[in-house]
């Protein structure tokens, strides 16, 4: 994954299974408008790979990361995440919404923790009509983007009243059986260009 390389200093392997794990938390925000409004994400990153971006970004040695530091970190990821659609997959009926450079992207630095926080919202007006499938996982399987309760995917805003909501976890095994003709050794070797990867991820599916 870009991102990661760029953070570690290292050349981007081509990978099928996670290095980098990272817990989340979604909530998905309607406008007075019945449209989708923005997608706020918190993301809570292993103690391993915090402590490589502790040890590659704090430039005066002082074991902490102050805010230019904090700013530099991110940066390189929203930067770097834009080439993979900032890690978010909206589908309307079907149909994929492209995803708009987040404004809003912090990160931050407790417990020997990373923390990343940023808004998502659709390019374009999305209506809160139809099926909407809502995820966030990494294309590359590079990052394992896990959502430890389906409390962690929420919703909030009078525009969902009408919409019934619901938590789906794929099973690995099932998804497998069901796609073993389309997933060849290509998608193995290079996961992000099959764009098959979304099959195992976490997602919200909203029907109103």
């Amino acid at each position: 994954m870009a991102f990661i390389a760029a953070l570690l200093g290292a050349p981007l392997p081509a990978i099928a299974h996670p290095h980098v794990f990272a817990e989340a938390r979604l909530e998905i925000v309607s406008g007075a408008d019945g449209n989708l409004a923005e997608l706020r994400n918190v993301w809570r990153f292993d103690d391993i790979f915090s402590s490589s971006v502790l040890m590659d970004f704090d430039k005066n040695s002082d074991l902490k990361l102050d805010h230019s530091e904090l700013n530099e970190i991110a940066e390189t990821i929203r930067t770097s995440l834009a080439d993979y659609g900032f890690f978010t997959s909206i589908t309307a009926n079907g149909t994929s919404v492209p995803v708009a450079r987040p404004e809003v992207f912090h990160v931050d630095f407790k417990d020997n923790q990373l923390l990343v926080f940023f808004v998502a919202k659709p390019e374009k007006t999305l209506a809160l009509k139809g099926k909407l499938a809502i995820g966030v996982y990494d294309p590359t399987m590079y990052t394992a983007i896990d959502f430890a309760k389906d409390e962690d995917m929420v919703t909030e805003g009078e525009g969902f009243n009408q919409c019934k909501r619901a938590v789906v976890r794929p099973d690995p095994d099932q998804v497998l059986a069901e796609n073993q003709a389309n997933l060849t050794s290509a998608f193995f070797d290079d996961p992000a260009g099959t764009d098959m990867t979304k099959l195992f991820a976490t997602r919200l599916e909203l029907t109103c």
